[in-house]
């Protein structure tokens, strides 16, 4: 699946939201590679997970793997073990573009090494 299809396969409200964030996550980060991971789009920088959106109950969350770490009173930290950050829209016209590109400045400079978190894991494990 692409993004794009992604996005078209959600209602005509988080369609809008979507395409929104997913324009606005391509001019931000034009060098980033995006796909479709764990069923939800992701953009990553050197195969680090940098941003992403997916579809819940309350509409659709646009989280930042590092987020957590932006000092940004908008965006909720998240519950896990890892220092992501999130914001859910339930509407295009909640989105704030100069908030998300001021989020995806951060998120290019401030980056926790997830790629490589299982790698340090197994290495620590033989020593």
């Amino acid at each position: 699946m692409k993004i794009s299809e992604y996005n078209q396969s959600q209602s005509e409200n988080d369609q809008q939201i979507c395409k929104q964030l997913m324009n606005a996550i391509n001019e931000g980060l034009p060098e980033a590679e995006s796909k479709i991971w764990h069923k939800h789009p992701v953009w990553f920088l050197e195969e680090n997970p940098i941003v992403g959106y997916s579809k819940l109950k309350g509409g659709i969350r646009l989280m930042f793997w590092s987020g957590a770490s932006f000092n940004e009173p908008e965006l909720k930290p998240g519950t896990g073990k890892f220092k992501d950050a999130s914001k859910t829209y339930s509407s295009a016209d909640q989105i704030k573009i100069e908030d998300v590109r001021r989020w995806l400045e951060k998120a290019r400079d401030i980056q926790w090494d997830y790629k490589n978190i299982v790698k340090k894991k197994g290495q620590l494990d033989r020593l």
